[in-house]
């Protein structure tokens, strides 16, 4: 329990943080991030993606839409919420989590690959 603790605590902080200066104008994941991001289901009401981060690797500056995530393998994450803005989590796997539309950049600080289901409303 400590660990989820520690984890809801470190996402309330990164969600309170303002988003970058240039909120708004962030794109979709899968679209800046294709190598990230795979689509698996695209329709009228939802996009589910897989994320898949190798250590040391980082996706690009994105939004989602208000999102439910399935944690498939967790790991360690630095998540950049705005300019000079950011939060590192210990992400257990199996963790879900849900918010509101937001922007960010996750970068896999750990030494275990990070995969999760993203399932965005539209």
């Amino acid at each position: 329990m400590k660990c989820y603790s520690k984890l809801v605590a470190g996402l309330v902080i990164s969600l309170a943080m303002p988003t970058s200066v240039l909120a708004g104008e962030a794109r979709p994941a899968h679209i800046v991030s294709p190598d990230k991001y795979q689509v698996l289901l695209d329709n009228d009401e939802v996009l589910v993606l897989k994320m898949m981060l190798a250590p040391g690797e980082n996706d690009n500056w994105h939004r989602h839409n208000a999102e439910t995530v399935y944690f498939e393998r967790g790991g360690k994450a630095r998540i950049k919420t705005g300019v000079d803005k950011e939060v590192v989590l210990d992400i257990p796997d199996g963790y879900v989590m849900w918010h509101d539309t937001w922007e960010h950049q996750v970068f896999n600080v750990g030494d275990t690959s990070i995969s999760a289901i993203i399932v965005e409303r539209k």
